[in-house]
């Protein structure tokens, strides 16, 4: 399928059995194509956040299958919270997330993503889909510090000169 789209991979993902993947940039719907099929060529499986309201049958079959995870918005312990108890919970977990939190431009990520990997102890993977080299990249895992910023400073910074579909990260 990734030869089809014209797509390569530099890198392999790690053999920890729990850690959280950033996809950046995310500019376009058509990450999550060429993101299910570098999935497939890696064999790899993941879990996505999904918001609760979108787990309805006949869709909620197939949300599961593809790995997606229910995520109520209005639970009193949060995202971060449900994530932090589904990483503790098992023993394999690949969570991927986009942590601009959407394909629109925004002026600054969403943090949750690192509040996640300091509670759940687990690193992060970044990858990056670059369109102009189409050229999925799979970075080494991170194990972040505990300053927020400076942790995002420091994974932003992987995707400094990496071209989205429709722009660069913000």
């Amino acid at each position: 399928m990734l030869a089809l789209l014209g797509w390569r991979i530099d890198g392999l993902f790690p053999s920890q059995p729990k850690y959280i993947i950033t996809l950046a940039p995310h500019t376009s719907n058509w990450d999550f194509v060429v993101g299910i099929a570098i999935l497939l060529a890696s064999g790899l499986k993941i879990s996505f956040l999904i918001k609760k309201s979108v787990f309805v049958w006949p869709c909620s079959i197939l949300l599961h299958k593809l790995g997606g995870v229910p995520i109520d918005r209005k639970a009193a312990h949060g995202v971060v919270g449900q994530m932090v108890e589904h990483f503790n919970g098992n023993e394999k977990m690949v969570l991927a997330i986009a942590p601009e939190g959407t394909r629109a431009k925004v002026k600054q990520w969403k943090v949750g993503f690192i509040h996640m990997a300091h509670n759940a102890r687990v690193p992060i993977v970044p990858v990056s889909f670059d369109y102009n080299k189409k050229l999925a990249v799979i970075n080494s895992p991170m194990i972040l510090k505990s300053d927020v910023q400076s942790d995002l400073d420091t994974v932003k910074a992987v995707y400094l000169n990496v071209q989205g579909k429709n722009g660069k990260v913000s």
